[in-house]
């Protein structure tokens, strides 16, 4: 397994935000990971990207362990995400913001780029033409040099994915990609996702679009104040009763 979590906790106080949290995600796999407000999605995405540290249990990218490494060690082995509330550079364009995110991929360091070494420039030019790549792949090739800032909600939603892989990650967190977005957008952002796991990632997907995630996703699992109440296949997970309660109430 590419991603593998367990036993995953984390306290705020006397708040069990994720509370004993296990699953795995394959290579190539589309997992959702979906519940009611307040369940412990975001929290536990922050958690496997760095962001916050968990209070017990381990997270483990093929075997190694990463709950105590910092955000940008974990981004380096390959994890990198989106987030709820789009984090571009308003004041750079949509193919800045994306080369922003292929400083991984480049070797020579900063003294030698402020010597415009000819590696250096070999390396400009590689990075220049992945960011065209990935816009083109997002559908922004032709907003490459609009403003972050003049492009529409879902536009940059497009951005923020390409900069997500830029760096070439092995795992995608998703965020709430969809969140705002009309029934147009939300399915070419399906689309997309597809193709991302086609292209040989594995995506962990955070999302309030059931129905988006039961079309698009391998293996689902369910949070409710913190805890696993299911995991499986779309029609396993939806013809679950835990969560036809958490979702809808007792009563249904």
């Amino acid at each position: 397994m590419l991603l593998s979590l367990s036993d995953v906790r984390r306290t705020f106080g006397g708040l069990k935000a994720v509370d004993g949290v296990g699953f795995q995600v394959a290579e190539g796999e589309i997992h959702g990971l979906i519940g009611p407000n307040g369940a412990g999605k975001t929290t536990l995405l922050n958690l496997v990207s760095g962001l916050i540290r968990p209070s017990g249990g381990e997270i483990r990218l093929s075997g190694k362990r990463i709950d105590r490494l910092p955000s940008h060690r974990i981004a380096a082995l390959g994890v990198t995400r989106t987030y709820q509330n789009i984090r571009l550079f308003p004041s750079l364009s949509a193919a800045e913001n994306v080369l922003v995110g292929s400083h991984l991929r480049r070797a020579d360091p900063l003294w030698k780029r402020m010597l415009f070494w000819p590696s250096c420039r070999r390396e400009e030019a590689d990075a220049a033409e992945w960011t065209a790549a990935l816009l083109a792949r997002v559908g922004m090739a032709e907003r490459a040099g609009e403003l972050a800032s003049s492009l529409s909600y879902g536009e940059q939603r497009r951005v923020e994915i390409a900069r997500a892989l830029a760096s070439a990650p092995r795992a995608l967190l998703l965020d709430e990609p969809t969140a705002g977005m009309n029934p147009t957008e939300v399915a070419s952002i399906a689309v997309l996702i597809r193709e991302v796991a086609r292209a040989g990632h594995s995506v962990l997907l955070v999302e309030h679009n059931v129905k988006l995630v039961m079309d698009v996703c391998h293996r689902i699992t369910v949070l409710n104040f913190g805890k696993v109440i299911a995991d499986g296949t779309p029609a396993e997970v939806g013809a679950d009763p835990g969560v036809i309660a958490a979702y809808l109430g007792s009563e249904a």
